[in-house]
């Protein structure tokens, strides 16, 4: 029997086919059923357009369904991809001009800080109604997420739906190995690597070809490139002796270091407010593959796709096993960061599912840093589950980047403008701002 594939947010459109892409290039998943899901009428018909001209590219015969019912939509569900971005361009416009008034600067502002927080915030009531339909109508489905914040998106569901099988994925660990190997010439499909830590702050504790340690050729090459210096990330692998797994834009904003100084933004070629031009620019996207589809019935696919999500289901559905970087909840696997929140590690994937791999303790110092990123993600998770204001800011005052900044009466008159600009979009124990 084929098994069913459920996109939720079907509506990001470039991801969407992306994904799509990607499934359709498995001959084991040429016929899969597709249930495309987007509470917007218009965009989930350019989706559906998109997975038909993708699957004509493919030359693949899947069978595709379109739902603005999400219960409906989840009916029987094997795989539940979800990409939603509740608020979407306005929301995120949001998490940046306020608190820029504020003097808090942000670069992307979708996994901690203050645009993390909320961000979460917002998408935690639409998680809850996901993990109660799928309990109902397909409780046995993988919820496959991709939906930022990562860590506390799988944070809360682990909270409020534990019996659910649920696994974060990102790509920010591949493409991370891969511009480490274009740096040094090696080509990637002949390196090993392992990696963990937390989603968009791991570490890349090991990486070779052919039992070579490649850390000291990636040594010469930034000693002999003073512009390769000019980079968070290489700054932070120079002091920390590990490289993070997230751009420099987004690594700026996990630590206290960079953002709050103007000498740092300028050294680091730091672009504050880069995502709100990203959304822009997703925006932008949307149109122009929604032209192209009036006058096209195929869209090229991406060769260079590799997402997670379909190697998974393809791991799942014909024993191919593999091992990637997941998100799953804490529970040992990385002894030196606390149990019951998201961490991200190496997991084995085959047909009996998903299988997380205990690592250990980290190096101290990168635990040191991961448990700085967990405070604000533990906190604002508890805030949404415990339904207590008080704790919103006291997520904003224990993220790094933020009580670097602004001072505590700063922080709690910030949360309090951005409580209020998103209103009926938080859940509704949260919806007032906490009083002092």
């Amino acid at each position: 029997m084929k098994p069913t594939i459920v996109i939720i947010g079907a509506g990001s459109a470039v991801f969407t086919r992306e994904l799509l892409g990607d499934i359709f290039s498995f001959p084991e998943l040429a016929s899969v059923r597709v249930v495309l899901h987007d509470i917007d009428a218009e965009r989930l018909e350019t989706a559906e357009a998109i997975a038909h001209a993708t699957a004509r590219a493919a030359g693949a015969r899947p069978e595709i369904i379109t739902a603005t019912d999400r219960r409906r939509a989840l009916d029987g569900a094997d795989y539940v991809i979800n990409t939603i971005q509740v608020g979407m361009h306005d929301a995120t416009v949001r998490d940046f001009e306020i608190p820029e008034r504020f003097g808090l600067h942000q670069t992307i502002g979708d996994t901690i800080g203050i645009g993390g927080i909320f961000r979460g915030l917002r998408t935690f009531p639409v998680l809850a109604g996901i993990a109660a339909d799928m309990s109902q109508v397909c409780p046995d489905a993988w919820l496959l997420n991709y939906t930022n914040p990562m860590a506390m998106n799988i944070s809360y569901l682990h909270h409020v739906a534990p019996q659910l099988k649920v696994l974060g994925l990102c790509h920010s660990v591949h493409w991370t190995m891969v511009g480490l190997c274009e740096l040094i010439g090696v080509p990637f499909e002949e390196v090993v690597y392992w990696s963990a830590g937390v989603n968009h702050q791991a570490w890349v504790l090991r990486w070779e070809r052919a039992g070579q340690n490649l850390y000291p050729l990636l040594d010469e090459r930034i000693a002999a490139d003073p512009e390769l210096r000019r980079r968070v990330r290489v700054d932070m692998y120079r002091r920390i002796g590990f490289y993070p797994t997230e751009t420099s834009e987004h690594s700026s904003e996990y630590v206290p270091w960079y953002l709050r100084h103007p000498g740092e933004v300028e050294r680091l070629r730091l672009n504050v407010g880069e995502y709100v031009g990203i959304s822009e620019e997703n925006l932008a996207e949307y149109a122009r593959v929604r032209a192209e589809l009036t006058h096209s019935d195929t869209l090229a696919i991406d060769a260079s796709s590799t997402e997670y999500a379909p190697q998974v289901i393809h791991s799942m559905e014909t024993d191919t096993a593999r091992v990637i970087s997941a998100n799953v909840v804490n529970d040992g696997l990385i002894t030196n960061l606390p149990d019951g929140v998201a961490v991200e590690v190496p997991t084995l994937v085959d047909t009996l599912g998903a299988h997380p791999i205990k690592f250990g303790d980290l190096p101290p110092q990168c635990a040191a840093l991961n448990r700085s990123f967990l405070g604000p993600v533990d906190l604002a998770v508890r805030a949404a589950v415990d339904g207590d204001p008080r704790l919103v800011p006291a997520a904003a005052m224990v993220d790094p980047n933020t009580a670097a900044t602004l001072t505590l009466d700063e922080i709690w008159q910030l949360c309090a403008d951005l409580t209020i600009a998103h209103g009926n979009l938080l859940p509704e124990a949260l919806r007032a701002p906490a009083q002092l």
